[in-house]
């Protein structure tokens, strides 16, 4: 067998980014990957399925409630679901096949099959027909990525109880969908389906929506996707789901404790997270320490205890996210490359990409004040913003956090349509250390959305001039 500078194992954002920034560096490098194609749950059963969606419905939508009051006349739409999961697949064959042309660009090789860790510098490969190959490398990267969380006591069969991946291919759109967690995933995928026209109801059990995020724009999006007709039923649990009927039987609590009631669904999602996907990898018996969670304990360096055993993205603690994978893919790269590769996890951006979409970066209120952190908040909603008024989406605000003595942006938060592609301006501000009034005073052109950004910055010190 062929012996590699390093192998990594798994080919999703992480993986393949790790392996393609490896061999820019002159590394000779294989990818491991059990799969039929590359890219991971991001590309094949997450990320991009869900946004491909997540944007037809939004058109269907608009057609049928938006484009009349533009003057726009339109018979009502007609959904074609079958149609729009092909335009989904068409999307990730694109991006599958796009990964699989940059490793071989790159001259990575690609081993087919389950990785197994026989210890430091061997990487066993297991292919569908059963034969093993055994292979020598100095240096391995765990790219393993994460599955769903499971719900104890309910079964997903992703046909009635489906995960993120049932819900990405439903053959029809249920009357009722009740969706267990409203975090990212579940509010992403209960608002594709209530937009084709199911009724959902999404079951929290903390008192609010986005666990993590900052607590003024929880409550604010919570309103917006309400206007929208989803129902909320927070601080609950759902401890059963009875599937002997024709429709499903949720079993529903107070998280506190209490009476339950029956919710009937016909689709019921479970999102409530997802897990560090590391069995099989032979960890224990080589050595590697992980944590309670599955979760493979690193340094700074992303090397676990086991000397040139490395691990990145959602196999070891922090957001599990695609960008910050990729950002950790190519510093671990450069840190095995003996270059000084870093990531900064104060400025790693969150998107919902509903709409509006919500996007924050860097520090939430409660964060800073838990901390104990003097600051300035400046808020500067879209309904003052031109662009936003004559296009008549006027839902959400910018919210921008500065410390108090130093005006050093801590944090950014954004509900309104497009803002995934706002908060990057954020980023890049505050990866350089950058201070509300350097904001405030840059040039944004007219008529935009992201003067209200700039608007947001100025009010930091309570002199907007839009409001």
């Amino acid at each position: 067998m062929a012996s590699y500078d390093l192998i990594v194992i798994g080919s999703g954002p992480g993986g393949y980014v790790c392996a393609i920034r490896a061999a820019q560096l002159g590394m000779k490098v294989a990818v491991v990957e059990k799969n039929p194609t590359y890219g991971g749950t991001c590309l094949n059963v997450g990320c991009m399925p869900s946004k491909a969606l997540l944007y037809a419905s939004e058109l269907f939508e608009e057609t049928e409630h938006s484009f009349a009051k533009m003057g726009i006349s339109v018979s009502k739409p007609k959904l074609d679901l079958p149609s729009m999961m092909t335009f989904k697949q068409q999307g990730i064959d694109g991006n599958t096949k796009g990964v699989e042309f940059l490793l071989k660009k790159n001259k990575i090789d690609g081993l087919r099959g389950t990785g197994k860790i026989l210890g430091a510098g061997k990487v066993e490969v297991k292919g569908a027909d059963g034969k093993t190959e055994t292979h020598d490398t100095k240096n391995i990267v765990i790219a393993t990525g994460s599955d769903v969380a499971k719900l104890k006591g309910i079964e997903i069969d992703e046909k009635r109880i489906v995960s993120s991946t049932g819900a990405l291919s439903l053959e029809k759109v249920p009357g009722h969908l009740l969706v267990v967690g409203a975090g990212v995933i579940g509010l992403e995928l209960g608002s594709v389906w209530r937009r084709l026209g199911a009724k959902v109801t999404v079951v929290e059990f903390l008192d609010r929506i986005l666990p993590g995020m900052d607590g003024e724009v929880a409550k604010q999006f919570q309103r917006i996707l309400e206007k929208q007709g989803v129902t909320f039923k927070l601080g609950a649990k759902v401890t059963g789901v009875d599937t002997s009927g024709k429709t499903l039987k949720a079993q529903v609590e107070p998280a506190a404790g209490g009476k339950a009631e029956t919710i009937e669904a016909d689709i019921v999602l479970v999102a409530i997270g997802r897990t560090a996907y590391t069995e099989g990898l032979g960890l224990k018996e080589a050595g590697v320490a992980t944590d309670n969670r599955g979760r493979v304990e690193v340094d700074n360096h992303f090397m676990s205890n086991v000397k040139g055993i490395y691990a990145i993205g959602d196999a070891i603690r922090g957001p599990m996210l695609a960008h910050k994978a990729e950002d950790e893919g190519v510093a671990v790269a450069e840190i095995i490359a003996g270059q000084a590769g870093h990531v900064n996890y104060d400025v790693i951006p969150g998107v919902v990409y509903t709409t509006p979409e919500v996007a924050t970066v860097g520090k939430t209120e409660e964060e800073l004040k838990e901390a104990g952190i003097a600051y300035n908040a400046g808020k500067f909603p879209f309904t003052a913003n031109g662009r936003s008024k004559v296009n008549q989406t006027t839902d959400g605000f910018v919210k921008i956090l500065a410390d108090a003595k130093t005006d050093r942006v801590l944090g950014v938060h954004i509900i309104g349509r497009e803002a995934g592609e706002m908060i990057h301006e954020a980023c890049v501000l505050m990866e350089f250390g950058g201070s509300a009034e350097d904001l405030a005073r840059t040039c944004h052109a007219h008529p935009t959305r992201s003067e209200a950004v700039k608007e947001a910055a100025f009010n930091v010190a309570k002199r907007a001039i839009h409001m």
